[in-house]
């Protein structure tokens, strides 16, 4: 009994020194603390800033307005230029236009005249040679005639168009009116051609020539409104420009390029700021992270990817986490750009940074910057009660 009993009592003794010793020589640290990367908004352009009255720890959404700037003293010169320049095409774009209504009212007035005067003179022609045929027939018909009976040569060819000293003959006669009918059917074929050889020197009437002078002048003028209206489209793209340039110089809202935190404001409302001063930082909660310091003969056993427990001070939840940076001691640096500055024991010892899905899916309400708790890099022995 009594060795049974010595027995049992040393295993009992190496049970708790078993269980002492994994639970001080397991990998585990301190002070570990819910970190994440800070983000500095700056101002676009010189000016008054507004700001509304926001707490501190307020949550921001993606491009969520925060602050504006206004300055009322941007350069417009250029912006005013512009515009007056394509008031100018306008101008001249409208006189183009005007002229061409004018012209084309002028065109079909000059159309319609020559549309009848083309009409009256193929009449005109018409009825001229029905009445040298009639002649011509009249004279075939009759034949010689006597002296006696020159009056009635002289009724149907009255000679307007004999030479003073051509004699009157029958033979010239009918000859004469043969001619006549022959010039005029000529003259008919070309009239119902549209050329007119009644002048000599002309083949279209004086509004027809005119007509065709107008057309060359509006088509003029249209190449002269097509170009217009092309510089106006290049204006209107030089004036966009200018207008976006104007817009950033003069400013507008400042938005959260992130889903965060309002960390610190770093301007009043109503200052006058310049170009990029800074104006407040956010909090990036899609960045959470948990930097921990830990002993050297624990980051020495350390690697990246490795797994990791994290568990926050306060709550009996173990998240699981991953060795995303080893920065090693005195990192102070590398807390530039992130919420929580490290304290001076902890740029003693040897930092490291874990990445945790839990806290970083949580979105803003696992943004828990600043709670603090231990993080664990080695199996326990009583890991398995601490599930419980």
């Amino acid at each position: 009994m009594r060795f049974t009993r010595l027995i049992l009592g040393i295993l009992v003794v190496l049970a708790a020194l078993w269980i002492i010793v994994g639970e001080q020589m397991a990998g585990a640290s301190g002070d570990a603390v819910v970190n994440a990367r800070v983000v500095t908004l700056r101002a676009d352009t010189a000016g008054r800033i507004e700001m509304p009255n926001r707490l501190l720890g307020s949550h921001v959404e993606i491009g969520e307005g925060i602050a504006s700037v206004d300055d009322a003293l941007v350069d417009v010169i250029r912006l005013n230029d512009l515009r007056m320049e394509r008031a100018f095409l306008d101008a001249e774009a409208g006189r183009i236009e005007a002229d061409l209504a004018e012209s084309g009212a002028i065109l079909e007035g000059l159309k319609t005249r020559g549309e009848t005067f083309h009409a009256r003179r193929l009449e005109e022609v018409r009825t001229r040679l029905s009445h040298a045929r009639a002649r011509l027939a009249l004279l075939e018909e009759r034949g010689a005639v006597d002296a006696g009976e020159q009056r009635v040569v002289d009724a149907v060819d009255p000679g307007q168009d004999r030479l003073p000293a051509e004699p009157v003959l029958f033979e010239l006669a009918l000859d004469h009116a043969r001619e006549r009918v022959e010039v005029l059917e000529i003259a008919l074929a070309a009239a119902e051609a549209g050329v007119f050889l009644g002048d000599g020197y002309n083949d279209a009437p004086n509004s027809e020539q005119y007509a065709v002078v107008l057309e060359g002048e509006i088509a003029g003028l249209q190449a002269s409104l097509t170009e217009t209206r092309q510089r106006a489209e290049a204006v209107d793209a030089r004036i966009e420009r200018e207008e976006v340039r104007v817009n950033t110089l003069r400013g507008g809202q400042i938005e959260s390029p992130v889903r965060g935190l309002l960390w610190t404001v770093l301007q009043s409302d109503g200052v006058t700021v310049q170009r990029g001063d800074p104006v407040m930082t956010l909090v990036d909660c899609a960045s959470v992270m948990v930097t921990v310091p830990v002993s050297e003969n624990v980051y020495n056993r350390l690697e990246i990817g490795q797994e990791a427990r994290v568990r926050l001070n306060g709550s009996s939840e173990v998240l699981d986490a991953t060795i995303s940076r080893l920065a090693g001691s005195g990192a102070a640096t590398v807390y530039e750009h992130l919420a929580v500055a490290p304290s001076q024991q902890h740029l003693e010892r040897y930092d490291v940074a874990l990445t945790v899905p839990a806290l970083r899916d949580a979105g803003n309400e696992g943004c828990l910057i600043g709670r603090t708790g231990r993080a664990f890099f080695d199996e326990r022995p009583f890991d398995w009660l601490r599930g419980f």
